[in-house]
This record gives C-alpha cells, sequence and structure tokens, in this order.
C-alpha cells in the first residue's frame, strides 16, 4: 500500500478515534461535580440514601465508599458506589439517557462484588454461603432533553430472544433531577436539590452569555449569593470552575465532531435551534427568578431585558412557566 493511500486511511478513521477519545473524556469530567460534591458531604450522601429508601439514618460514618477507582477496562470506572446497612448503592449521573445502563450496571455489579469477595477472603469454592450486599443501581439524569420523573430500565431489554426464561435480570432506577422534577425527592435532600439548582442557573447563563468562562462565574457568583451550595462553592471554587470549564470544552468538541455544526448550519436548523435554546432559557430563568422570591412584574421586565423580547412576549412565558398564576 502506498503511503498516499496508508495517510489517507489512517485520516478516515481518525475522526472515530477522536469521537471515541472525546466520548470518554466527556463521561469523566460530565459526572465529576457530581461525584465530588457527594463524596466531599458524606452527610449529604447519608441524606440521599433515606431519601431513596425512606430511612432516618444518622450516622455518617457508616458509609463505605467503594467506588471503582481502577480496573481492567478504564472506561467502566463507576461513578459512586457506597455500602450501608448490608445495600450496595451504585450511582451513575448522565446527562444523556443510555438504554445500556443496566449492562454497565451488571459490569459495575461484578467488580464491586469481586472486591467484596476479596477483602472478606473468602472463597467461591466453599461450602459456606457467602453474604453480599444488596444491589441498588440509581441514575441521575440531568440533561435537556425532556424526560419522565422516574423510569426503570432493565437488563432484559438487550437480550436477544425474548421468548427464551431468562435466569437473570438487573433493573435501574433513573430519576429525572432536573430542576423542577422529583420535588418531594428534592426535599429530602437539600443538597441534590441545590445541585438541581446550580446546574439550571449554569445553563441560564451560558444562553446569555458567549464567553464560557464568563457564564461560569456568574452562575457560580449568582448561587453564592443566593445561598445555593454556598459553602461548597466558596471553599471549591477553583475545582468546580476547572470541572465545569473541561465538561462544556468536551461537549463542544464532540457536538463539532458529531456533525452538528453542518446541520446547525442549515438555516432553517438554526432558526429552530435560536428559538427553541430562547424558550428553554427563559423557562429557566422565569422558574429561578420565582425560587428566588422575585415578583412576577420584576420577573417580567428582567425576561423582557435579558432576552430583548416585549414584555407582553415576556408575560406569555410567566404564563406558562410562573407557578401559581
Amino acid at each position: 500500500m502506498s503511503r498516499r493511500r496508508q495517510k489517507k486511511r489512517h485520516a478516515s478513521r481518525r475522526p472515530e478515534q477522536y469521537r471515541q477519545k472525546q466520548r470518554q473524556m466527556q463521561r469523566n469530567v460530565k459526572d465529576r461535580l457530581f461525584r465530588y460534591l457527594f463524596e466531599k458531604d458524606r452527610y449529604a450522601l447519608l441524606d440521599l440514601y433515606n431519601a431513596l429508601n425512606g430511612t432516618a439514618y444518622e450516622d455518617s460514618s457508616q458509609l463505605e465508599i467503594v467506588t471503582i477507582e481502577s480496573a481492567v477496562y478504564v472506561v467502566m470506572k463507576n461513578d459512586l458506589a457506597y455500602i450501608l446497612s448490608g445495600t450496595l448503592s451504585m450511582y451513575e449521573h448522565q446527562s444523556t439517557y443510555s438504554p445500556n445502563l443496566p449492562v454497565r450496571f451488571l459490569i459495575y455489579l461484578a467488580q464491586e462484588y469481586q472486591m467484596v469477595i476479596e477483602k472478606a477472603e473468602r472463597s467461591l469454592y466453599g461450602t459456606g454461603q457467602i453474604t453480599l450486599p444488596t444491589p441498588q443501581c440509581v441514575v441521575f439524569y440531568n440533561g435537556v432533553k425532556e424526560m419522565p420523573e422516574e423510569q426503570t430500565l432493565k437488563l432484559s431489554d438487550a437480550f436477544e430472544n425474548k421468548k427464551a426464561q431468562a435466569d437473570v435480570e438487573l433493573t435501574v432506577r433513573m430519576l429525572n433531577i432536573n430542576h423542577g422534577h422529583n420535588n418531594k425527592l428534592m426535599e429530602k435532600c437539600k443538597v441534590l436539590e441545590e445541585y438541581s439548582k446550580l446546574v439550571a442557573v449554569i445553563r441560564d447563563c451560558m444562553a446569555a452569555e458567549k464567553d464560557m468562562q464568563t457564564a461560569l462565574n456568574r452562575a457560580v457568583d449568582y448561587c453564592i449569593e443566593e445561598g445555593i451550595l454556598k459553602e461548597f462553592l466558596l471553599k471549591n471554587r477553583a475545582e468546580v470552575l476547572g470541572m465545569l470549564l473541561e465538561e462544556f470544552d468536551a461537549e463542544k468538541y464532540e457536538r463539532t465532531i458529531r456533525g452538528e455544526g453542518r446541520e446547525e448550519g442549515k438555516k432553517e436548523g438554526r432558526e429552530e435551534g435560536k428559538k427553541e435554546g430562547l424558550k428553554i432559557g427563559m423557562r429557566l430563568s422565569i422558574e429561578i427568578l420565582q425560587e428566588t422570591n422575585q415578583t412576577r412584574e420584576d420577573a417580567k421586565k428582567k425576561i423582557a431585558e435579558k432576552y430583548s423580547v416585549s414584555e407582553d412576549e415576556a408575560e406569555q412565558e410567566l404564563l406558562l412557566y410562573w407557578k401559581g398564576n
């Protein structure tokens, strides 16, 4: 094969290689803030467990973090895992829906159980029964695509032969944690609620600002002023901003590689995208303004000014999204 043809062949393979690399980068980065937040605050993690299970544990020292930090398959690290009272909780944070989540959890579970058995120094071939913590698999979804409040994903959905009786099943509980969703859960876990608000504020600022770093700094400043994860952000501001900058850089790069820029370049699609982005931005702003006890009249003026629309148009959005009209 000529050198010219070899170069051409390698060049044709680069986009897929870059896609794989950036998908891995995005997964690692996007989930870091959620994981960082709850690993830093054991009490928050305990509150989250209680909120999900209807329990009232108070001693956070009982939590044993068992998150997979290194494995044979590097891309199969999980986000957060811990054992409490005989239960193995495995959490994933996702901004994109994937039907393959149960398969991933199956791999996580096998690795977690291997670690448990090795630590207990028990033999799988012994005559005594090995005890294993009961698994609970939960996905926290906060992407921009509309999703139900809660849904159950099943491993059996991936099975090829639907007629055969499967001897194994694994279910995953997927919860929508976008601001305004699963309010009862949010009320029981304040840190999760404030994390949800932080993400909403970030998206709002990103829609209003062209410069990414400026937008993220504005979002963090706003949250500190409004008491949203205030202590956490004051203490870890640099780390949080670094994570968020990497996250949005990865998102932007992957969108470009996927060719979304070409689609958005079409006039009709570009206009639709602008309208949709404007609607999302106004909706989030209205929710945040109401959450921060702004008056309806002030909210209308701020929406009109921020998004360069008339007060009548702002009023129409308030009719849709302002609670308790």
